[in-house]
């Protein structure tokens, strides 16, 4: 298997965090990459249009995109019991990764606004927009968190992703203060070895 990289990508991680969990890590290829929302790598285009990562390759040769699929995907080559099964459960979990996905998805366009736009053609209104989903999303999670801490599943991975990006690229962005259940919960998971394994870099 083999998964086009970058190491400061919250969605490869949240693959490589599922692949880890379930004694799958060894067995996919880091391939690298420089796709980016402006100069598309090529190479990644030829096996996904939208020229993203991550994109995975089973050993079949098969691509596989977004990082929701591929984790579903590892998720059953491992047995793994990351997607809840149970209905209702089901569908919360899975509505928790989309709202985690979401966060990410806000941050990634804030930090594309601020860091690759051309200065004079900068939106704050379009950042702050970004940031209150980014808010709202975390009110979210604060109040179910004490329910939830306890599970490991696809949605927590999600947030774990998303609370490490807003550290990585939003230093000082202090959602802790503003969440400290939340805050308590992430510095507890961050001890996980998958979690820790996995923290992003430049």
């Amino acid at each position: 298997m083999k998964i086009y990289f970058s190491p400061a990508s919250p969605f490869v991680r949240k693959c490589m965090i599922v692949a880890q969990e379930l004694g799958l890590a060894s067995q996919v290829e880091k391939l690298p990459s420089a796709a980016g929302p402006v100069v598309r790598d090529q190479t990644v285009v030829a096996a996904n249009p939208l020229g993203k990562v991550p994109t995975f390759f089973t050993d079949k040769g098969q691509a596989l995109y977004d990082s929701r699929v591929i984790c579903e995907y590892l998720n059953d080559l491992g047995k793994g019991n990351l997607f809840p099964k149970e209905s209702d459960l089901k569908w919360q979990t899975l509505t928790e990764q989309s709202l985690a996905d979401g966060i990410l998805d806000a941050a990634l366009l804030a930090r594309y606004e601020n860091a690759m736009r051309p200065e004079e053609l900068r939106w704050d209104d379009w950042t702050a927009g970004q940031m209150d989903k980014i808010k709202s999303g975390l009110g979210h999670f604060e109040a179910v968190i004490g329910v939830r801490g306890k599970t490991f599943d696809i949605g927590t991975i999600a947030l774990v992703c998303a609370l490490g990006y807003l550290d990585f690229r939003f230093a000082d962005y202090d959602w802790r203060s503003t969440h400290p259940a939340l805050a308590a919960w992430f510095a507890e998971i961050s001890k996980r070895p998958s979690v820790a394994d996995t923290r992003p870099s430049a």
